[in-house]
């Protein structure tokens, strides 16, 4: 079993090391190049080392995830500019896809979101809608070098849940940008949203507080 492990943990190191290299590769094509690209450390992010830059890095993103916490309280069950409709809030325990196809019911399920710390879930889902929508070159290799370091990257307080295949597939993926290099990526958060937070949602006081402020009549004037 030691012997296994170790395996699995190297794995691990080349799937990340070579992710590093394919966005390394991905910024030199478009001439933004960073100054430390030199130090191939600063770039490994198995967290496999200990050097300096890893070190502010880590700081800067405790910092980061204390602000993201904290943006999560005092939320509203769903924006006011996005509130639904009776009609359409009723129709989203039929099905999930009711809930997505609904600008008002992603508002509302990703407030939901937020209060059970997943809302990277619901981000990384809407910048891989909005990345294919993308169709110049150079703008999306900056887009999807963007979603890799925001919800892909082992480092990023914002790193989605996802499987070795699919990490495996992203980083051959990397290797050559597309429009859809996350794609198998973003099915996987969507079906693990609707078995998993969906359910909840529905069933949450949330969703019951909504219907009740839909139901009852607007004030009069």
């Amino acid at each position: 079993m030691g012997s296994e492990r170790v395996e699995m943990r190297k794995r691990q190191m080349q799937v990340h090391q070579e992710a590093a290299a394919s966005v390394l590769q991905a910024r030199h094509r478009m001439g933004n190049t960073p100054t430390n690209a030199s130090n191939a450390c600063c770039f490994c992010w198995c967290c496999c080392c200990s050097c300096s830059c890893l070190t502010v890095r880590s700081e800067d993103e405790t910092i980061q995830r204390s602000t993201f916490e904290r943006r999560t309280e005092g939320t509203n069950n769903c924006e006011e500019s996005l509130k639904p409709t009776l009609e359409d809030a009723r129709s989203w325990p039929t099905s999930f896809e009711k809930v997505m196809k609904s600008a008002a019911g992603r508002s509302c399920f990703r407030q939901f979101l937020r209060t059970e710390f997943s809302e990277e879930n619901m981000m990384f889902w809407l910048a891989c809608e909005e990345l294919k929508k993308e169709t110049n070159k150079t703008v999306v290799e900056e887009k999807v070098r963007q979603i890799y370091e925001d919800f892909i990257s082992i480092l990023s307080p914002k790193e989605v849940s996802l499987d070795s295949h699919v990490r495996d597939v992203i980083n051959r993926n990397m290797l050559e940008p597309t429009s859809h290099t996350f794609e198998e990526a973003q099915q996987q958060i969507y079906t693990l949203m609707q078995r998993d937070s969906y359910p909840r949602y529905i069933n949450s006081t949330a969703y019951t507080d909504l219907l009740k402020s839909l139901e009852e009549p607007p004030p009069e004037p």
